[in-house]
């Protein structure tokens, strides 16, 4: 609505399409906070009200009473619509999913172990678009796969100093852990 420069807004009127003990059953039988606020601010305002009083009653601002108004007087629902949000589907499906798992359990065809880069290569050919190396990490960690790779040694170790070293240590000082295998074929990436 435009306004010239010295016209009022028009005064804001709450179009009732329910009785007062109508408003009042809704704001009672209301399991969703939000809802239930927004019942029983158009119950106190159907009382008579006015809209400071709701919002300091409330403890909300009065804008927020106003586009309350608004949204009553248009006849939009009062629940919150963003508890029934979905969200986006999941990127890959279930079949998808169970394909990724019994490839990962195999060895890679090229390079014998599973990466993220060959991961995501393989994800992007099956969804015909690219996908982030990421995208493909936080799959195969959803699935159970985790990294497996050795510890990096030093092209210039001594197996024999290395060997020499750990009998000078005394004794529990170094346990050695097994590592667990990230699936049934032992597969990392």
């Amino acid at each position: 609505m435009q306004l010239t420069k010295h016209q009022r807004r028009p005064r804001l009127e709450l179009q009732l399409r329910h009785l007062p003990d109508n408003l009042q059953a809704l704001y009672r039988e209301s399991q969703d906070p939000i809802e239930r606020a927004r019942w029983q601010a158009l119950w106190l305002l159907a009382k008579g009200q006015s809209i400071p009083q709701v919002a300091s009653n409330l403890g909300y601002s009065e804008r927020w009473v106003r586009s309350l108004i608004h949204r009553y007087n248009q006849g939009l629902p009062m629940k919150n619509l963003r508890h029934q949000n979905k969200g986006q589907a999941p990127l890959l499906s279930p079949e998808l999913q169970e394909a990724f798992y019994q490839v990962l359990l195999q060895p890679h065809p090229r390079d014998g172990l599973w990466n993220i880069r060959n991961a995501a290569e393989w994800l992007s050919q099956r969804l015909g678009r690219p996908v982030d190396p990421r995208r493909a990490w936080s799959w195969m960690r959803r699935l159970g796969f985790a990294p497996l790779r050795p510890r990096p040694r030093h092209r210039q170790a001594d197996p024999e100093a290395q060997a020499a070293f750990k009998k000078t240590l005394p004794d529990g000082f170094l346990v050695e852990t097994a590592l667990p295998l990230a699936a049934a074929g032992g597969m990392g990436f």
